[in-house]
């Protein structure tokens, strides 16, 4: 059995205020759709990812894993737009899903799939435990039995070749694909839903989504060490963390061997499996001679948010005699949080002395150790 998910993200979702939509925007350090989207990816259950787009936005969409098509008028048509696209090569299921509800659990994924065995649609659904009332003009007018009512939520599930014939019979609105079944035949199953799977609709909804994003599943997180050594050479100033320290000497290296840097972009690749400086600018190659330890800094960050990580914060350690680092820390902090895109305030740069013993101690060279701490939300 092949399953496909379909992402319907055409919307433009105004109510949800802010400067683009809805789907764009930033909880817990990523779009709103990058977070949707990792839940279909990494469930084992899931095949295909058909996702829906507006018009606007078919060059926004960072992921390559993932099937695009264009959008329609209305959300109906968004929908039929993406059966249409997934019936080139049709899968045996397909689970409907509204980009703006990013917290949808595996555990509801699976319920979905599993009624699926045994009904030709499902849908998840919370029964509604609040009093209703009909109301006009500000007052109530009359009581609502809540008995047999349900709050319904995505992804809706159906077999593949039902929903297309029934999406291509509709003629008129639906509030949604079960809508659309129901009016064709077939019949839905219930089963549960999760009261974290909820819809971002209004401005408030993205601190609630944030907050369901931190309970649904475990924190990814991940440590990185870095440790670097540069000797001393001739010379009247060592940069540290790219800042410039007037000195007797220099230190040595292929690059501008700024030994605290190199510690903390290791400490990165590390975090994420990525090996060293030395297998992304190999020493060998003469373009990286004398090269700003930035454009390796920048790299490993760029690298770790590419994982899908957020930098959590760093300490680095410099363990010299001289020059003396503690006048020159928050400069050091400040470039690193540039290069980086962190706050200052997640980054520790201090130093110690090995109280003159070894090869620092003897004033050689300088060492530098470094911790990265990441995390996916």
């Amino acid at each position: 059995m092949t399953v496909a998910a379909l992402i319907v993200a055409a919307g433009r979702g105004h109510r949800a205020g802010g400067a683009e939509p809805k789907q764009w925007q930033h909880i817990a350090g990523r779009p709103v759709i990058e977070h949707t989207l990792e839940r279909f990816a990494q469930h084992p259950r899931i095949d295909r990812i058909m996702v829906v787009l507006h018009h606007d936005d078919m060059d926004l969409l960072k992921s390559t894993d993932c099937e695009i098509t264009q959008g329609g008028a209305s959300r109906d048509a968004s929908v039929r737009n993406g059966l249409k696209a997934l019936a080139a090569n049709p899968p045996d299921k397909v689970l409907i899903h509204d980009v703006a509800r990013p917290a949808v659990s595996t555990e509801v994924i699976d319920r979905v799939l599993d009624a699926l065995q045994s009904h030709p649609a499902a849908a998840p659904a919370l029964p509604i435990s609040d009093a209703l009332w009909h109301g006009a003009n500000g007052r109530v007018t009359a009581s609502c039995a809540r008995d047999g009512l349900y709050r319904a939520q995505t992804p809706q599930g159906f077999h593949f070749d039902a929903i297309l014939e029934a999406h291509h019979a509709n003629d008129a609105p639906a509030a949604d694909d079960v809508e659309v079944a129901r009016r064709a035949g077939l019949e839905v199953a219930i089963v549960d839903g999760d009261e974290r799977n909820l819809k971002i609709t209004q401005p408030e909804d993205f601190a609630r989504a944030a907050d369901a994003l931190k309970g649904s599943h475990m924190t990814d997180i991940r440590m990185g060490n870095g440790y670097d050594v540069h000797a001393f050479e001739p010379g009247s100033e060592v940069i540290l963390c790219g800042v410039p320290i007037a000195h007797t000497a220099q230190l040595k290296g292929h690059s501008d061997a700024d030994v605290a840097m190199h510690a903390i972009t290791d400490a990165l690749y590390g975090a994420i499996a990525e090996g060293d400086i030395g297998r992304h600018f190999p020493p060998s190659d003469p373009q990286w001679k004398g090269a700003a330890s930035a454009v390796f800094l920048s790299h490993a960050a760029e690298l770790v948010r590419a994982r899908g990580f957020d930098i959590g914060n760093i300490d680095c350690t410099i363990v010299c005699e001289l020059p003396k680092i503690g006048p020159h820390a928050a400069a050091m902090q400040a470039n690193l949080a540039k290069i980086i895109d962190i706050e200052p305030t997640r980054i520790s740069v201090k130093a110690t002395t090995s109280e003159r013993l070894g090869f620092t101690g003897r004033q050689e060279g300088i060492a530098a150790m470094a911790t990265a701490a990441l995390y996916k939300s």
